[in-house]
């Protein structure tokens, strides 16, 4: 069984012909020709990060679904992605699972939009480790994840990208805790503010020369 198979959506959203629907319907979205960091190795990735923190989450089933849908829209040249994404969640999830689940799973994706859940957000805390564990991994590959997000902004000028990419980067550092679950910020957070604050070197020496 995949990660991003039918018989892993099927364990949370049951085997209907609305199900398999819909599940076909989100791979292909996550498979979208533009994306370059955003795509299928990306969610199943997550998912395979949220399947070993799960146990510290209140729904571990809300946290599966939240990261099937966290980022089903992607559109770089839009700033709502996360609230579109969240919207299409409630869509697609309406019959197919009980409502107070499917709205835990709205409000988990739309946190993804700052990755800042509260402190007694266990649901949040998973959901949001889980996405941003990219960041603490070995320098090359987090070489490969910034240069594959550059790809996705290609639209932009480099000028562009560098100032929304800074601030983007300030926003992750500036946060009281990168990580949340005590079973990895201790072992993640310093890799991965090292790995950001390397590129934000990067950034503002190209800025000023």
């Amino acid at each position: 069984m995949t990660l991003v198979g039918f018989e892993a959506w099927a364990q949370l959203a049951g085997d209907s012909p609305t199900s398999r629907t819909e599940w076909a319907a989100v791979v292909a979205a996550w498979g979208e020709p533009h994306r370059r960091y955003h795509d299928l190795r990306h969610l199943a990735a997550v998912l395979g990060m949220v399947g070993e923190l799960a146990g510290a989450a209140t729904d571990p089933d809300a946290v599966r679904l939240a990261a099937w849908y966290h980022d089903v829209v992607y559109d770089p040249r839009r700033g709502d992605n996360e609230q579109v994404s969240a919207e299409r969640a409630r869509a697609g999830l309406r019959g197919l699972v009980p409502p107070e689940r499917a709205e835990e799973v709205v409000r988990l994706v739309l946190l993804t939009a700052g990755h800042d859940p509260a402190p007694d957000d266990a649901n949040g805390a998973v959901l949001c480790d889980a996405d941003l564990a990219v960041l603490a991994g070995p320098p090359e590959a987090y070489a490969a994840y910034a240069s594959a997000v550059r790809e996705e902004y290609g639209h932009l000028s480099d000028a562009e990208f560098t100032a929304g990419r800074t601030a983007v980067l300030e926003h992750l550092l500036a946060l009281p805790a990168l990580y949340r679950l005590p079973a990895v910020a201790a072992e993640w957070t310093p890799r991965a503010r090292a790995n950001l604050a390397a590129e934000l070197s990067l950034l503002r020496a190209r800025a000023s020369s």
